[in-house]
């Protein structure tokens, strides 16, 4: 039987390739017809018969340069850049069929270069459709074209439990992440049918639950805590180390790598997907077996560890290149034609959306989503217990365009289509999978600090310090009122010193540090090793806790004081002890549940700055400033970034009890935990803490997350 079954393989793989050829080779004589720059004849022309002939050489020797130089080549260039890989796209299969045609015999087979690039991309879109139809009613087929994309390294060895060896599997989970889609959001894309997947599964087989982000509603926090355990000192998506003197930036390799490297030292724990198990497009591994395009290992030397070794999975089929390519420059038009029209319509918010935006946007919306929607698939069909996938498409665009706009919601209806194809592709994997899409945290909608105030948060900090500014900052009205208050605090300073005897003005400082993350801001004095006091700031710079917390574009501060231990100030002087700092109380009225103990929880970070800045909030609107160029934001408290979703079969427990609140990433990394438990089922692999217990992998407990009033 064995011999038998092999041999039917084998000829219906041949049969395959024969009909691939064919069509190939028609697809060559109809271009050849319909191009006047591709010729497939001799000078003094051939029989039907020969130029056919002809036609399927080139097929076949295109077909064959595909097979055996495109992965070597692809591999070669994942050295690039990823924008420029996919702009040579193109070029490399043009290139392919010069060279097919130059082996035809007598040299019957020409085409211009940009005839040949053109020809290429149809022949090599044609036998991908005429493959994948071919495979369509076999399932073995099916399975080995999208495990062959996945790049499987360890493709003699068997996954856990594979087929055949006389036990059921048990169920495998995967979990898609929509990065940056709100809880509201996906709501209303399933009930106005945006996101018809989604709305199904709503109505039969899943559930949705809320769950709340901490006060650093951003993926670095959020990521690391879902896959790893903990968000314990990482105060915000960017933030200044004074003991190291070091920038850290979450979406940077080597920062990315030292956070997860903290992280498993923290909780003792490898993570989330240590157990046969696949990360796909994250910031970091989970302690994966299985990577592509994770940030925490791109810092790493070796083949294995590169950051773009998940391109070559997907970019090795020649069609799937032409396919993506094609996609990438149509979205890249498809953002300039957005853009244009915004910017003609006058649409109020609006940040700018040039330069290599439109690139970054397509990167985003296609090829990141391309490649981790096909490395999800492979891991699928290879049987792989776990797997978690990041889906950036949606953040990228409601950055720039505003979560509620036209152009978001068009993301979320590819994103939704990306759900059902890999729901399609679960029913020919070898064990039963249970999907569950969850989300990092929201975006809160808004105009910018600077576009509403005319001066950045930056250059608000250097008025407030009496240093030099922009001209277009002195101008603005929050800019002359903070250096007339600068001077006025200067003089103030500089008498009383002159009344008590001293010899010396007041000691100025260093010049701060300011970054932006989103509607949260973190301003650091990098001339001293600890946090600077309340006292020591005003003792620097007099004016400038009073200004910013002063400005109609600021909800509150975050400084120690020497007297009172650490504070929340707010307008009018309000100086609130976080120890009794509550809820809706100035100055986190509006900001929700759970706000205060959030601030509180941040505070005790190793690396929480000089003095944390949260934007305005306008809980009817739902609006806040962001600190950097967003129109939606997230990285603080205020409104729907707060707010992330959790997606689960029914099948699964409950995330939460009845009535009760799914706080913070650490909460949520423990019921991840426990559905994997629940899935392997007793005995079965290594264990895995259940939620709430000792072990579950979170040694820092999350405080509870703001909630809308």
């Amino acid at each position: 039987m064995g011999g038998t079954g092999r041999w039917r393989t084998a000829g219906r793989a041949l049969l395959r390739v024969t009909l691939v050829w064919a069509a190939s080779t028609v697809t060559m004589l109809a271009l050849a017809g319909l191009l006047p720059d591709f010729e497939l004849q001799s000078p003094d022309g051939d029989s039907i018969t020969r130029t056919a002939v002809t036609a399927a050489w080139g097929a076949g020797a295109f077909g064959l340069l595909t097979a055996l130089v495109w992965p070597v080549v692809v591999r070669a260039l994942l050295l690039v850049p990823a924008l420029v890989l996919g702009m040579l796209v193109f070029f490399l299969n043009g290139s392919l069929l010069l060279i097919a045609l130059w082996l035809i015999p007598d040299g019957r087979g020409a085409a211009d270069p940009e005839t040949a690039v053109v020809v290429a991309a149809v022949m090599s879109a044609v036998a991908s459709a005429t493959s994948t139809a071919l495979a369509v009613r076999d399932d073995d087929a099916y399975r080995r074209r999208l495990y062959r994309l996945a790049h499987r390294r360890d493709r003699r060895r068997g996954p856990s439990g594979a087929e055949g060896d006389g036990e059921e599997q048990p169920p495998g989970t995967v979990f898609v992440q929509l990065d940056g889609v709100g809880c509201e959001v996906l709501r209303r894309a399933a009930a106005d049918g945006v996101m018809p997947t989604v709305a199904e599964w709503l109505d039969t087989t899943h559930r949705l639950t809320p769950w709340h982000t901490d006060w650093s509603s951003q993926t670095g926090a959020s990521q690391l805590g879902i896959l790893h355990g903990t968000t314990y000192d990482v105060p915000a998506f960017r933030w200044y180390e004074k003991d190291r003197g070091r920038l850290m930036v979450s979406n940077r390799p080597a920062s990315a790598g030292e956070l997860q490297r903290r992280a498993v030292e923290r909780t003792g724990d490898a993570g989330l997907l240590a157990s046969d198990g696949a990360s796909r497009g994250n910031l970091f591994s989970g302690g994966a077996d299985q990577l592509a395009l994770v940030l925490s290992v791109a810092a790493r030397r070796g083949r294995a560890n590169r950051s773009r070794a998940g391109y070559f999975a997907y970019f090795s089929d020649p069609a799937n290149a032409v396919r993506t390519a094609v996609s990438f420059v149509a979205e890249v038009l498809r953002e300039i034609g957005q853009s244009t029209r915004s910017r003609m319509r006058g649409d109020r918010p609006r940040v700018g959306r040039g330069g290599l935006y439109p690139f970054i946007r397509a990167f985003a919306t296609v090829v990141e989503r391309d490649v981790v929607v096909a490395a999800v698939m492979g891991d699928m069909l290879a049987g792989r217990s776990a797997v978690y996938a990041d889906l950036v498409a949606y953040d990228e665009v409601a950055h720039h365009s505003g979560p509620h706009s036209k152009d978001a919601s068009t993301v979320l209806e590819r994103l939704d289509r990306s759900l059902a194809l890999i729901a399609k592709v679960a029913e020919h994997a070898p064990r039963r999978y249970r999907i569950v899409v969850l989300s990092d945290h929201g975006q809160s909608p808004g105009e910018t600090f600077e576009a509403a105030y005319g001066l950045t948060l930056k250059d608000l900090v250097r008025a407030g310090c009496g240093l030099p500014v922009s001209r277009r900052a002195e101008r603005s009205k929050s800019g002359a009122e903070a250096r007339d208050a600068a001077r006025d605090a200067l003089r103030s300073a500089l008498h009383r010193t002159v009344d008590e005897g001293a010899e010396q003005e007041p000691p100025t400082g260093s010049e701060p540090i300011v970054l932006a993350s989103g509607n949260l801001a973190l301003i650091s004095f990098p001339d001293t090793d600890e946090r600077l006091s309340r006292e020591q700031i005003d003792r620097r710079h007099p004016a400038l806790l009073r200004t910013l917390a002063n400005h109609p574009g600021i909800g509150f501060l975050l400084v120690r004081s020497e007297k009172h231990g650490s504070v929340a100030l707010g307008r009018d002087g309000t100086a609130t002890p976080l120890a009794e700092l509550a809820d809706d109380v100035p100055p986190l009225t509006g900001f929700g549940r759970g706000s205060a103990a959030a601030v509180r929880r941040t505070d005790g970070f190793p690396h929480v700055a000089d003095i944390m800045v949260n934007s305005m909030y306008d809980p009817v609107a739902g609006t806040v400033h962001a600190f950097e160029p967003q129109i939606g934001s997230h990285g603080g408290l205020g409104g729907e970034q707060s707010h992330a979703f959790l997606l689960s079969p029914a099948e699964l427990s409950a995330p939460v009890a009845d009535g009760a609140e799914l706080v913070g990433a650490e909460q949520l990394h423990r019921v991840l935990r426990r559905w994997l438990a629940e899935g392997r089922g007793p005995g079965r692999g290594p264990r895995i803490p259940a939620a709430g217990t000792d072990d579950a992998g979170a040694a820092e407990p999350s405080a509870p997350a703001p909630t809308s009033p």
